[in-house]
Protein backbone atom coordinates (compact mmCIF):
# COMPACT_ATOMS: atom_id res chain seq x y z
CA UNK A 1 0.00 0.00 0.00
CA UNK A 2 1.23 3.65 -0.65
CA UNK A 3 0.23 6.03 1.63
CA UNK A 4 -0.24 9.73 0.82
CA UNK A 5 0.14 12.70 3.50
CA UNK A 6 -1.00 15.67 2.93
CA UNK A 7 0.92 18.07 5.39
CA UNK A 8 4.32 17.60 7.06
CA UNK A 9 2.90 17.66 10.58
CA UNK A 10 0.81 14.55 8.93
CA UNK A 11 4.48 12.87 7.96
CA UNK A 12 5.96 13.36 11.44
CA UNK A 13 3.85 12.19 13.09
CA UNK A 14 2.88 8.59 11.46
CA UNK A 15 3.29 6.03 13.72
CA UNK A 16 5.76 3.46 12.24
CA UNK A 17 8.35 1.67 14.18
CA UNK A 18 10.43 3.00 11.47
CA UNK A 19 11.53 5.45 8.95
CA UNK A 20 14.06 3.33 6.19
CA UNK A 21 15.58 5.75 3.31
CA UNK A 22 16.40 3.39 0.78
CA UNK A 23 18.27 6.19 -1.99
CA UNK A 24 21.65 6.11 -1.99
CA UNK A 25 24.21 6.75 0.35
CA UNK A 26 24.79 10.40 -0.84
CA UNK A 27 20.95 11.30 -1.43
CA UNK A 28 20.52 10.19 2.04
CA UNK A 29 23.89 12.22 3.12
CA UNK A 30 22.50 15.40 1.67
CA UNK A 31 18.82 14.94 3.04
CA UNK A 32 16.24 12.80 4.61
CA UNK A 33 13.91 12.37 6.39
CA UNK A 34 14.86 13.16 10.62
CA UNK A 35 14.82 10.04 12.32
CA UNK A 36 15.23 7.64 8.93
CA UNK A 37 17.72 4.89 8.31
CA UNK A 38 20.35 4.40 5.31
CA UNK A 39 19.79 1.16 3.40
CA UNK A 40 20.56 1.59 0.10
CA UNK A 41 19.15 -0.90 -2.28
CA UNK A 42 21.73 0.99 -4.72
CA UNK A 43 25.16 2.54 -3.82
CA UNK A 44 26.20 5.56 -5.46
CA UNK A 45 28.40 3.64 -7.58
CA UNK A 46 25.27 1.56 -8.95
CA UNK A 47 22.60 4.10 -9.08
CA UNK A 48 25.15 5.83 -11.43
CA UNK A 49 25.93 3.16 -13.44
CA UNK A 50 22.07 2.14 -14.03
CA UNK A 51 21.78 5.90 -14.96
CA UNK A 52 24.29 5.50 -17.37
CA UNK A 53 22.90 2.63 -19.13
CA UNK A 54 19.35 3.83 -18.83
CA UNK A 55 20.33 7.09 -20.91
CA UNK A 56 23.12 5.73 -23.47
CA UNK A 57 22.22 1.84 -24.33
CA UNK A 58 18.01 0.90 -23.03
CA UNK A 59 15.67 1.53 -20.33
CA UNK A 60 15.49 -2.14 -19.98
CA UNK A 61 19.15 -3.02 -19.75
CA UNK A 62 19.03 -0.74 -17.24
CA UNK A 63 15.50 -2.13 -15.11
CA UNK A 64 17.24 -5.70 -15.20
CA UNK A 65 20.64 -4.60 -13.74
CA UNK A 66 18.70 -2.54 -11.62
CA UNK A 67 16.65 -5.27 -10.64
CA UNK A 68 19.56 -7.82 -9.86
CA UNK A 69 21.30 -5.35 -7.53
CA UNK A 70 18.10 -3.73 -5.90
CA UNK A 71 17.24 -7.29 -4.58
CA UNK A 72 20.56 -8.77 -4.02
CA UNK A 73 21.59 -5.71 -1.91
CA UNK A 74 17.85 -5.65 0.11
CA UNK A 75 18.75 -9.26 0.52
CA UNK A 76 21.69 -8.40 2.50
CA UNK A 77 20.08 -5.77 4.62
CA UNK A 78 17.02 -8.34 5.69
CA UNK A 79 19.73 -10.97 6.52
CA UNK A 80 21.91 -8.29 8.54
CA UNK A 81 20.37 -4.77 9.24
CA UNK A 82 16.95 -6.26 9.72
CA UNK A 83 16.96 -9.65 10.66
CA UNK A 84 16.38 -9.01 14.89
CA UNK A 85 13.41 -7.34 14.28
CA UNK A 86 9.80 -9.68 15.10
CA UNK A 87 6.80 -10.27 13.03
CA UNK A 88 4.69 -6.78 14.21
CA UNK A 89 7.46 -4.22 12.78
CA UNK A 90 5.99 -1.54 10.86
CA UNK A 91 8.56 0.04 8.43
CA UNK A 92 8.02 2.84 6.55
CA UNK A 93 9.95 3.18 3.22
CA UNK A 94 10.73 5.61 0.77
CA UNK A 95 12.97 6.55 -2.27
CA UNK A 96 13.44 9.59 -4.79
CA UNK A 97 10.05 9.28 -5.98
CA UNK A 98 8.42 6.25 -4.42
CA UNK A 99 9.11 4.39 -7.33
CA UNK A 100 10.67 0.98 -8.35
CA UNK A 101 13.39 0.85 -5.49
CA UNK A 102 11.49 1.93 -2.45
CA UNK A 103 8.45 -0.53 -4.05
CA UNK A 104 10.77 -3.77 -4.78
CA UNK A 105 12.15 -2.79 -1.48
CA UNK A 106 8.38 -2.76 0.23
CA UNK A 107 7.65 -5.80 -1.77
CA UNK A 108 9.96 -7.75 -0.48
CA UNK A 109 9.46 -6.61 3.30
CA UNK A 110 5.79 -7.57 3.01
CA UNK A 111 6.76 -10.73 1.66
CA UNK A 112 8.06 -12.06 4.79
CA UNK A 113 5.12 -10.44 6.68
CA UNK A 114 6.34 -7.31 8.08
CA UNK A 115 3.46 -4.33 8.00
CA UNK A 116 5.42 -2.12 5.01
CA UNK A 117 4.17 1.11 3.41
CA UNK A 118 5.60 3.06 1.48
CA UNK A 119 5.65 7.03 0.54
CA UNK A 120 3.36 8.24 -2.32
CA UNK A 121 5.85 10.16 -4.28
CA UNK A 122 8.81 9.05 -1.68
CA UNK A 123 11.56 12.47 -1.04
CA UNK A 124 10.18 14.45 -3.56
CA UNK A 125 6.97 14.87 -1.75
CA UNK A 126 8.72 15.18 1.34
CA UNK A 127 10.59 18.38 0.18
CA UNK A 128 7.51 19.56 -1.28
CA UNK A 129 5.93 19.65 2.05
CA UNK A 130 9.03 21.11 3.92
CA UNK A 131 9.00 23.99 1.16
CA UNK A 132 5.46 24.29 1.94
CA UNK A 133 6.05 24.46 5.62
CA UNK A 134 9.03 26.80 5.29
CA UNK A 135 8.55 28.74 2.61
CA UNK A 136 4.67 29.40 1.81
CA UNK A 137 2.86 29.01 4.97
CA UNK A 138 2.59 31.78 7.50
CA UNK A 139 4.39 30.06 10.62
CA UNK A 140 1.79 29.63 13.58
CA UNK A 141 4.44 29.76 16.34
CA UNK A 142 4.21 32.76 18.90
CA UNK A 143 8.00 33.29 18.72
CA UNK A 144 10.02 35.69 21.27
CA UNK A 145 13.42 36.63 20.30
CA UNK A 146 16.06 36.69 22.70
CA UNK A 147 18.16 39.84 21.72
CA UNK A 148 21.48 41.49 22.68
CA UNK A 149 25.02 42.14 22.41
CA UNK A 150 27.39 39.37 21.22
CA UNK A 151 29.06 37.80 24.30
CA UNK A 152 25.64 37.96 26.34
CA UNK A 153 25.51 34.42 25.99
CA UNK A 154 22.06 34.11 24.76
CA UNK A 155 22.36 30.73 23.28
CA UNK A 156 23.58 29.82 27.16
CA UNK A 157 20.54 31.09 27.89
CA UNK A 158 18.25 28.92 25.81
CA UNK A 159 19.92 25.71 27.70
CA UNK A 160 18.97 27.05 30.84
CA UNK A 161 15.40 27.99 30.00
CA UNK A 162 15.06 24.21 28.35
CA UNK A 163 15.62 22.54 31.48
CA UNK A 164 13.04 25.20 33.33
CA UNK A 165 10.88 23.99 31.08
CA UNK A 166 10.10 26.67 28.77
CA UNK A 167 9.97 25.89 24.66
CA UNK A 168 13.28 27.00 22.87
CA UNK A 169 14.32 27.15 19.45
CA UNK A 170 17.83 26.75 19.34
CA UNK A 171 18.87 27.89 15.69
CA UNK A 172 22.81 27.84 16.02
CA UNK A 173 22.40 24.38 17.20
CA UNK A 174 20.31 22.93 14.07
CA UNK A 175 22.88 24.68 11.89
CA UNK A 176 26.16 23.79 13.63
CA UNK A 177 27.37 26.84 14.15
CA UNK A 178 27.75 30.33 16.91
CA UNK A 179 26.28 32.49 14.45
CA UNK A 180 29.35 35.21 14.26
CA UNK A 181 32.33 35.70 12.48
CA UNK A 182 34.46 33.61 14.54
CA UNK A 183 31.42 31.12 14.74
CA UNK A 184 32.21 27.70 12.36
CA UNK A 185 32.14 24.16 14.71
CA UNK A 186 33.60 21.19 14.86
CA UNK A 187 32.10 18.69 11.83
CA UNK A 188 30.94 22.04 9.94
CA UNK A 189 27.11 22.50 8.59
CA UNK A 190 25.19 20.41 7.73
CA UNK A 191 23.66 21.06 4.00
CA UNK A 192 20.72 24.32 3.32
CA UNK A 193 18.14 20.88 3.23
CA UNK A 194 19.44 19.06 6.24
CA UNK A 195 19.19 22.58 8.22
CA UNK A 196 15.07 22.59 7.14
CA UNK A 197 14.62 18.80 7.81
CA UNK A 198 15.71 19.31 11.12
CA UNK A 199 14.62 22.56 11.61
CA UNK A 200 10.66 21.88 10.29
CA UNK A 201 10.55 18.42 12.40
CA UNK A 202 11.38 20.96 15.57
CA UNK A 203 8.96 23.46 14.62
CA UNK A 204 6.28 20.59 14.33
CA UNK A 205 6.90 19.24 17.82
CA UNK A 206 6.48 22.20 19.51
CA UNK A 207 3.21 23.15 21.14
CA UNK A 208 1.72 26.29 19.05
CA UNK A 209 -0.33 27.79 22.11
CA UNK A 210 2.56 28.63 24.25
CA UNK A 211 5.70 30.97 23.24
CA UNK A 212 8.88 29.78 21.89
CA UNK A 213 12.25 31.48 23.02
CA UNK A 214 14.73 31.96 20.01
CA UNK A 215 17.83 34.07 19.64
CA UNK A 216 17.58 36.89 17.44
CA UNK A 217 19.37 36.17 14.48
CA UNK A 218 20.20 37.52 11.22
CA UNK A 219 18.79 36.13 8.20
CA UNK A 220 21.82 33.79 7.60
CA UNK A 221 23.46 31.14 10.12
CA UNK A 222 27.74 30.79 8.50
CA UNK A 223 26.52 29.93 5.21
CA UNK A 224 22.73 28.90 5.82
CA UNK A 225 19.78 31.14 5.29
CA UNK A 226 17.13 31.08 7.70
CA UNK A 227 13.38 30.05 5.74
CA UNK A 228 11.82 32.78 4.79
CA UNK A 229 8.64 32.02 7.27
CA UNK A 230 10.82 31.75 10.17
CA UNK A 231 13.02 35.17 9.21
CA UNK A 232 9.64 37.08 8.77
CA UNK A 233 7.80 36.01 12.15
CA UNK A 234 11.42 36.57 14.05
CA UNK A 235 12.23 40.38 12.47
CA UNK A 236 8.28 41.04 13.72
CA UNK A 237 8.63 39.16 16.88
CA UNK A 238 9.06 40.95 20.40
CA UNK A 239 12.04 40.86 22.06
CA UNK A 240 13.51 40.69 25.38
CA UNK A 241 16.93 42.43 25.32
CA UNK A 242 19.87 40.96 27.34
CA UNK A 243 23.00 43.35 28.61
CA UNK A 244 26.07 42.48 30.56
CA UNK A 245 29.20 44.78 30.80
CA UNK A 246 32.45 44.46 28.59
CA UNK A 247 34.17 42.51 31.21
CA UNK A 248 31.21 39.78 31.58
CA UNK A 249 31.18 39.09 28.19
CA UNK A 250 34.62 39.30 27.86
CA UNK A 251 34.95 36.60 30.13
CA UNK A 252 32.15 34.29 28.78
CA UNK A 253 33.60 34.78 24.85
CA UNK A 254 37.15 33.41 26.08
CA UNK A 255 35.35 30.42 27.45
CA UNK A 256 32.91 29.96 24.80
CA UNK A 257 35.04 30.57 22.32
CA UNK A 258 38.47 28.51 23.44
CA UNK A 259 38.89 26.83 20.41
CA UNK A 260 39.40 29.26 18.32
CA UNK A 261 41.03 31.70 20.11
CA UNK A 262 43.42 28.98 20.55
CA UNK A 263 43.56 28.82 16.94
CA UNK A 264 45.97 31.64 15.83
CA UNK A 265 46.03 30.46 12.09
CA UNK A 266 42.78 30.47 11.82
CA UNK A 267 41.61 33.80 13.63
CA UNK A 268 44.28 36.03 11.19
CA UNK A 269 42.14 33.96 8.64
CA UNK A 270 39.27 35.60 9.81
CA UNK A 271 40.05 38.87 11.00
CA UNK A 272 42.38 40.04 8.41
CA UNK A 273 39.69 40.49 5.60
CA UNK A 274 37.78 43.01 8.31
CA UNK A 275 40.45 45.84 7.32
CA UNK A 276 38.32 46.96 4.55
CA UNK A 277 35.51 47.75 7.51
CA UNK A 278 37.83 48.65 10.61
CA UNK A 279 40.78 50.22 9.11
CA UNK A 280 44.39 48.82 8.63
CA UNK A 281 45.35 50.14 12.10
CA UNK A 282 42.28 48.35 14.32
CA UNK A 283 42.89 44.88 12.28
CA UNK A 284 46.66 45.46 13.10
CA UNK A 285 46.38 45.95 16.81
CA UNK A 286 43.75 42.07 16.56
CA UNK A 287 46.94 40.32 15.10
CA UNK A 288 49.18 41.76 17.90
CA UNK A 289 46.55 40.10 20.75
CA UNK A 290 47.09 36.88 19.03
CA UNK A 291 50.05 36.79 18.81
CA UNK A 292 50.96 37.95 22.26
CA UNK A 293 48.27 35.31 23.02
CA UNK A 294 46.15 37.63 24.85
CA UNK A 295 42.92 36.50 24.54
CA UNK A 296 40.84 38.39 26.94
CA UNK A 297 42.20 41.54 25.54
CA UNK A 298 41.46 40.87 22.02
CA UNK A 299 37.70 39.78 23.00
CA UNK A 300 37.68 42.85 24.31
CA UNK A 301 38.95 44.82 21.18
CA UNK A 302 36.54 42.69 19.36
CA UNK A 303 33.64 43.97 21.40
CA UNK A 304 34.56 47.47 21.17
CA UNK A 305 35.46 47.63 18.00
CA UNK A 306 33.55 45.14 15.54
CA UNK A 307 30.55 43.15 17.33
CA UNK A 308 29.18 46.50 19.16
CA UNK A 309 29.47 48.71 16.22
CA UNK A 310 27.77 46.40 13.73
CA UNK A 311 24.79 45.22 16.42
CA UNK A 312 23.98 48.80 16.78
CA UNK A 313 24.38 49.49 12.95
CA UNK A 314 21.22 46.66 12.79
CA UNK A 315 19.48 47.50 15.42
CA UNK A 316 18.55 51.07 14.17
CA UNK A 317 16.39 49.37 11.65
CA UNK A 318 14.76 46.64 13.23
CA UNK A 319 10.83 47.51 14.05
CA UNK A 320 9.90 44.84 16.69
CA UNK A 321 8.87 45.48 19.95
CA UNK A 322 11.31 45.21 23.09
CA UNK A 323 8.53 43.94 26.06
CA UNK A 324 11.25 43.43 28.74
CA UNK A 325 15.40 44.46 29.72
CA UNK A 326 17.16 42.25 31.61
CA UNK A 327 21.17 43.16 32.75
CA UNK A 328 23.15 40.33 33.42
CA UNK A 329 25.44 40.75 36.39
CA UNK A 330 27.23 37.62 35.61
CA UNK A 331 27.48 35.42 33.08
CA UNK A 332 28.50 32.15 34.72
CA UNK A 333 26.16 29.44 35.65
CA UNK A 334 24.34 31.01 38.65
CA UNK A 335 23.81 34.36 36.69
CA UNK A 336 22.41 32.65 33.81
CA UNK A 337 20.14 30.42 35.84
CA UNK A 338 19.04 33.86 37.62
CA UNK A 339 18.23 35.58 34.15
CA UNK A 340 17.13 32.70 32.92
CA UNK A 341 14.69 33.01 36.19
CA UNK A 342 13.61 35.87 35.01
CA UNK A 343 13.10 35.15 31.49
CA UNK A 344 10.84 32.97 32.39
CA UNK A 345 8.64 35.45 35.20
CA UNK A 346 8.35 37.33 31.99
CA UNK A 347 7.18 34.89 29.36
CA UNK A 348 4.27 33.95 31.83
CA UNK A 349 3.00 37.36 31.63
CA UNK A 350 2.85 37.12 27.75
Amino acid sequence: MVLKFDSLPDLYAHEFDTVIDVRSPAEFDEDHLPGAISLPVLDNEERARVGTIYVQESPFLARKLGAALVFRNAANHIENSLSHHEGAWRPLVYCWRGGQRSGSFTWMLQQIGWRAEVVEGGYRTYRRLVKRYLYDDPLPHHLIALDGYTGTAKTELLVHLAARGVQVLDLEGLANHRGSLLGDMPGGQPSQKAFESALSAVLCRLDMSRPVVVEAESSKIGSLILPPTLWAALRQAPRIQITASVQARSDYLVSAYDDVLSDSDRLRNRLSPLRFHRGHDVVDGWLDMIDAGDKRALTQALIEQHYDPAYAKSARVRRSDVIANIHASALDHAGLSATAAQIEAILDQV
